[in-house]
């Protein structure tokens, strides 16, 4: 978990935050004997956005801020229907992937390098199926977060996201054909998505028509 962290973290070892190495401010992380803030850093925007993946491996609120009445997005302040998570077993909700490049061709269990049409983060996903240019994956997030360092993946370049597979873990249960906003549980940046429920299965929902825009 420290070196979890400490990949997350900007790696200057500048000793701002007090420590002598961000290992080691990582450790104190950890141990509750430090504030994330305490790295001047952090707020520049590219480690901004590791902010809410180090919290949540901190044990912290998980997806987004929030009290016992809101769901609320961490990189836009927007407010969710619900939270969206993984099935259950399963490390991230399933993602349709369109790749715009037709001749990629990854086979199943093969690891991908992608980044969704709209979002500014790179992602890392492992392939489930491929059928008719359509690529269902589940997303693994950062290439360090395998636990390898030898990890081979292609480069698929821009995919636009079709649908998302999971349940509902927190907020409402919508009905079929209902246009919603919802927080991936898995999103690197906690951003609040917006899509059509095309299926519902008790809290099992398949979300289709994604868009990062949301009104």
């Amino acid at each position: 978990m420290t070196q979890e962290i400490t990949d997350l973290l900007p790696g200057y070892n500048c000793g701002e935050c007090g420590y002598r190495q961000c290992r080691d401010f990582a450790a104190a992380l950890l141990e509750g004997e430090a504030e994330l803030d305490g790295c001047p850093h952090m707020a520049y925007e590219k480690l901004a956005l590791n902010i809410p993946v180090i919290q949540q491996l901190l044990g912290g609120p998980g997806p987004g801020i929030k009290d016992s009445r809101h769901i609320i997005g961490v990189i836009d302040g927007l407010e969710a229907d619900f939270v969206f998570s993984p099935l259950p077993g399963e490390p991230s909700c399933r993602e349709d992937l369109h790749p715009f490049d037709p001749e990629v061709g990854p086979e199943v269990s093969e690891y991908v390098r992608y980044r969704p049409l709209g979002c500014p983060v790179t992602h890392f996903a492992r392939v489930l199926d491929m059928k008719r240019g359509i690529m269902t994956v589940h997303l693994v997030g950062p290439i360090h977060r395998l636990g390898r360092d030898d990890v081979a993946f292609e480069d698929i370049g821009l995919c636009m996201v079709m649908a998302f597979d999971g349940i509902v873990s927190k907020g409402r249960v919508p009905d079929v054909g209902q246009t919603v906003k919802f927080l991936p549980e898995h999103c690197m940046m906690q951003k609040v998505h917006s899509g059509v429920v095309v299926h519902s299965e008790g809290s099992r929902l398949r979300i289709e028509g994604i868009d990062l825009k949301v009104w």
